[in-house]
């Protein structure tokens, strides 16, 4: 079973995208949903979580404390950076069970979502990547129109912790260009064409 990733910067439509091929049938591990599961359900990484960043962490009904952890973690490169070599590697586990159960279903490929696809190391191990592309004053109005909360502050403070689209491009196996000038659905429809011919039986 090929293991195929798709990424793209905030506003690019990645998760859309995403959506469609799901829509064909294709298996997507959504890697921000499943870090949370994970942060919530696995035992070792709840005790290494408590004893790094403390009991705070979770609270007294066992369930992670995002703000506390979003305080202790975020603005503090080394914090985070200790988060993530905590994070990663379990999630990195979960994946391969996952993704060792798709193969098992039989099917000929399946999609890993993550924003932070290159700058997680995520993308070791995957066959091919995907990125979705969109220029920065279209992602810029999406998110904003998406996200009332987010200042264009905040939304500058996200893109600087992502790769660049021009990195992104030049690392990329294909493209989905979701630009508001293209379709999307005759790309992705390619794409699955392409992969399914191109897995194992």
């Amino acid at each position: 079973m090929l293991r195929i990733g798709i990424t793209g910067g905030i506003g690019s439509g990645k998760s859309v995208v995403a959506r469609l091929f799901a829509v064909l049938g294709v298996p997507v591990y959504d890697s921000d949903s499943r870090a949370k599961w994970v942060m919530a359900n696995d035992q070792l990484l709840r005790e290494q979580l408590v004893a790094a960043f403390g009991a705070a962490t979770y609270d007294a009904a066992g369930q992670l404390n995002r703000p506390y952890l979003a305080q202790q973690a975020f603005g503090n490169p080394e914090r985070l950076a200790q988060l993530n070599e905590l994070v990663h590697p379990r999630v990195d586990a979960d994946f391969a069970a996952w993704s060792a159960a798709q193969a098992a279903a039989g099917h000929r490929y399946s999609l890993k979502e993550a924003a932070l696809l290159y700058e997680s190391g995520a993308y070791r191990g995957l066959d091919h990547i995907i990125t979705v592309f969109a220029p920065l004053e279209v992602r810029q109005a999406r998110v904003l129109r998406r996200d009332a909360h987010r200042s264009a502050a905040d939304l500058q403070a996200i893109m600087r912790q992502q790769l660049s689209e021009e990195e992104k491009l030049a690392r990329a196996d294909y493209v989905v260009y979701n630009d508001d000038s293209q379709l999307v659905l005759p790309q992705v429809l390619a794409l699955d064409a392409t992969f399914r011919t191109a897995g194992p039986s």
